[in-house]
């Protein structure tokens, strides 16, 4: 029954992640819970159904993007890693991104209820930004600048909606 349980949920993880790679916004959705929490370096603490908006907005948003991702690991008690590589294009600069990330889930009844994303920040800006990025991405009030303007994106996206 344990293993059942852990094969079950390391499929929701492959189902969540191969739906982003189709952009399929609402493949992705369908796998968490409908009060998910989630954190990135970006968007920080999303609830209340915004990591949902923030999935529609990057899926709608994207033109070029490619997903892998390996290793998906259970640690216990419910909670997995894995490894996922984003590349795409950064539409607001047109510069190409690979973004390695590491993803940890708590998954609950067949839904994934908590999701955080760990990535570097000064790496993603130096590629995303270019050299703006890349002198200044280590520095806080930059590093604001950009998570503040990823929240404006997505209450503009949320707002259109």
């Amino acid at each position: 029954m344990e293993r059942n349980m852990m094969q079950c949920n390391e499929q929701l993880i492959c189902d969540f992640y191969t739906a982003f790679g189709q952009k399929n916004a609402s493949g992705m959705n369908a796998c968490y819970t409908d009060d998910v929490v989630f954190y990135d370096p970006v968007f920080e603490l999303l609830e209340n159904g915004r990591a949902k908006d923030m999935w529609q907005m990057l899926c709608n948003n994207a033109k070029d993007l490619q997903i892998d991702f390996s290793n998906i690991k259970d640690v216990g008690d419910g909670y997995y890693t894995c490894d996922w590589v984003a590349t795409y294009t950064f539409s607001k600069t047109g510069r190409k991104v690979i973004n390695k990330v590491r993803a940890n889930m708590k998954i609950e009844t067949g839904r994934i209820i908590e999701h955080s994303d760990a990535f570097n920040l000064h790496r993603w800006a130096a590629q995303a930004l270019g050299f703006s990025g890349w002198l200044l991405g280590w520095n806080r009030f930059y590093q604001r600048k950009i998570k503040n303007s990823a929240r404006r994106s997505l209450m503009d996206f949320v707002n259109r909606g």
